[in-house]
């Protein structure tokens, strides 16, 4: 890239080196009740329901409206929400779960252990983006009572790995208003959810707004505080955080500001901006290539692609200390799966990458080009948006012409899960816990059509299939973390997909807030704490 190229680029990232703004201690307050939390919602899915898709931008609206079995507390440890309890059998191919007594359904019905069977069986295992692989083996859910909850699996399921990945994958949703009521996806519940959360949904109006209020039947003592939640659809990054120094928004969660934005507001009193709570939510940027293609096919195409970008430049001129260079699916902040060997990494060289675009094929034409892709750059972050101009510069100087489709979050996920209609993507993988939960699903073939942040690429691999498998069902915690050190290696050498940045989301929220920022999902989390102070 020239140097012209670069400086077109630029942006305030040396402001952001500070990266985290500190947290303020308020001491011992007594939490007040009432009040209205407004949020920056930046990007519609189109779907509100937990049960059928894993994805912050549906657990920020959705996981304050539905709760699943186990979430983490504090400390990131597994912690009892619509479960009491649970155990494993030895041979680890049946987990009990003893559900909690009391609780009802927004519309008054009871829930029960057949919630459960239905939304493991017909949405966790069928439909859930991450959750088909996850349950990939289970074989029923029995419910002998209305309390108790049997899993039984084809081939052990790690329990540790279960309960890691249940926060994000274990929602539930009421059986009565799915069952026999047609294709689960058409549903007009998942636009406004039942569920059995600290708040009740009241509205949704598409482009501007989602409402939900105080379920006054809630199962925690004294639990929520606040009288309402509006989540106000802002896409335009600049104008949410103006809305925030105006105090129209409280909160902007997943790194929903720009960089230089998120930096200005981390040094003004009223706002507090921190990494904090993102913990469980580390994520990597991605290039994800559509095998339908038959330049991409070629593996050859794909490693030229990856030396053609210079990432550290990149990552110093636009993300500063918000980022690092990645090296594989599993990020290094994974202390129990990151691997000492990570297999191939791509190293800028663009004399490399033009040679091997020459050897396969693909010389030059007229102006210099080789040939064109269509990319598609996810809706969510500033950083995406700037990683796609800058792959279509970069790509530019080694002879391929990138032609940049914007769409919005809903447009997005149709086209390039649904109806593949993309060459390239860039957005993120976000990494939760445990490998199996969130980030193999993106490698492991045979995926629903449609399913977002899964295999979509036409790309499958029997090697790296069955090292998928013998992993999430090893329950050996050595010979588990080995597996995965070859499905690193392995993913790096065929590279359907390129994992080059690694970061933490960001979270801006209003002085006023309490009790934020307390878990490592938290913007994720129920909020059924959160308060306002005066």
């Amino acid at each position: 890239m020239d140097m012209t190229r670069r400086a077109a680029l630029m942006t305030s990232a040396a402001i952001a080196s500070s990266v985290l703004f500190p947290m303020r201690s308020f001491g011992q307050e007594t939490p007040r009740k009432g009040g209205v939390f407004t949020v920056h919602y930046g990007a519609e899915q189109r779907q509100l329901n937990p049960s059928l898709q894993a994805s912050t931008g549906v657990y920020i609206i959705g996981g304050k409206i539905q709760e699943q079995l186990v979430d983490l507390d504090a400390k990131g440890q597994p912690v009892g929400v619509l479960a009491e309890s649970w155990e494993a059998a030895p041979d680890g191919r049946t987990i009990t779960f003893k559900l909690r007594p009391g609780v009802t359904w927004h519309d008054g019905k009871p829930f029960t252990s057949a919630d459960v069977q239905y939304t493991a069986m017909e949405m966790w295992k069928k439909i859930l983006n991450y959750g088909s692989t996850l349950q990939l083996f289970l074989t029923a859910v029995d419910t002998p009572d209305p309390l108790t909850a049997v899993f039984r699996y084809e081939r052990p399921m790690p329990l540790n790995l279960l309960l890691r990945a249940l926060p994000d994958l274990g929602y539930v949703s009421p059986r009565h208003l799915y069952e026999g009521k047609g294709d689960i996806r058409q549903n007009p519940v998942n636009l406004a959810p039942v569920g059995t959360g600290p708040f009740k949904f009241v509205q949704y109006e598409r482009g501007q707004h989602v409402i939900a209020e105080r379920n006054p039947n809630y199962w925690r003592a004294n639990a929520p505080y606040l009288d309402r939640i509006v989540w106000r659809v802002v896409t335009d990054r600049a104008a949410a955080a103006a809305q925030m120094e105006a105090g129209q928004i409280h909160y902007s969660g997943f790194s929903g500001l720009t960089i230089s934005d998120s930096a200005r507001l981390g040094k003004d009193p009223r706002f507090i901006v921190s990494t904090k709570g993102n913990e469980g939510n580390a994520r990597t940027n991605t290039i994800e290539f559509n095998f339908r293609r038959k330049e991409l096919a070629d593996i050859r195409v794909r490693r030229a692609i990856a030396h053609a970008l210079d990432i550290p430049f990149f990552i110093e001129n636009f993300l500063g200390d918000f980022a690092k260079r990645g090296t594989g699916p599993i990020p290094s902040v994974s202390a129990d799966f990151y691997p000492a060997d990570n297999g191939p990494q791509y190293p800028f060289d663009k004399k490399l990458a033009a040679k091997l675009l020459d050897e396969a094929g693909f010389k030059p034409g007229a102006g210099g080009t080789r040939f064109s892709l269509r990319l598609l750059p996810a809706p969510w972050g500033e950083d995406v948006s700037l990683f796609a101009t800058f792959i279509q510069q970069s790509l530019a100087d080694v002879g391929i012409k990138i032609d940049i489709v914007r769409t919005d979050g809903g447009g997005y996920l149709k086209q390039v899960y649904d109806d593949h209609a993309f060459d390239l993507a860039t957005g993120w993988h976000q990494y939760r816990n445990d490998p199996a939960v969130s980030t193999t699903v993106w490698y492991r073939s045979g995926q629903p059509k449609g399913a977002p942040w899964t295999n979509q690429w036409d790309w499958t691999d029997p090697t790296i299939d069955k090292i998928i498998d013998d992993a999430a069902t090893e329950v050996d915690a050595a010979k588990r973390k080995a597996l995965y050190g070859d499905f690193v290696r392995r993913a790096n050498t065929e590279l359907p997909i390129w994992t080059p940045i690694e970061q933490i989301f960001l979270t801006a929220i209003t002085a006023k807030a309490r009790n934020h920022s307390n878990t490592p999902r938290w913007g994720s989390s129920s909020w059924h704490d959160l308060w306002l102070a005066e």
